[in-house]
């Protein structure tokens, strides 16, 4: 008897998730202000937790859109050679352990931004249709 109620769905090349575009400016400017953060910790670990799980959530979607548009250009191509060492960076960074303290959340403010300045670099190497 198969009683669940839930839909798994097979999408290796990932084209659900690339229909859907980042909600890029709300995480720029939680970006922005955990960058400018500089006395001691004001905030909860919990609070500094939430902040960095959200960072790193949002970092694996901009990776995932790095590695798409990568994946567009020749392999010999110098951009997107640039792009694998970024994501390399990336997963080794986001592999390690979340912690409720700044600088993790910093660390990870700055993988989110150096994602989207590959991803901007990528956007412009790309090949124009026509």
């Amino acid at each position: 008897m198969h009683t669940s109620t839930h839909t798994v769905l097979y999408d290796p090349e990932g084209l659900i998730e690339a229909e859907l575009p980042l909600d890029r400016e709300p995480y720029e400017c939680l970006v922005k202000a955990v960058l400018a953060w500089t006395g001691p910790e004001a905030l909860a670990e919990r609070d500094l937790e939430q902040i960095a799980l959200q960072l790193t959530g949002h970092a694996r979607a901009v990776a995932s859109d790095v590695r798409r548009r990568a994946a567009q250009l020749p392999k010999d191509s110098g951009p997107r050679a640039l792009a694998d060492v970024v994501l390399r960076e990336a997963e080794g960074r986001l592999s390690v352990t979340i912690e409720g303290t700044v600088r993790c959340v910093q660390n990870r403010a700055r993988l989110v931004r150096a994602l989207y300045e590959r991803l901007d670099r990528l956007e412009a190497a790309r090949p124009q249709a026509g």
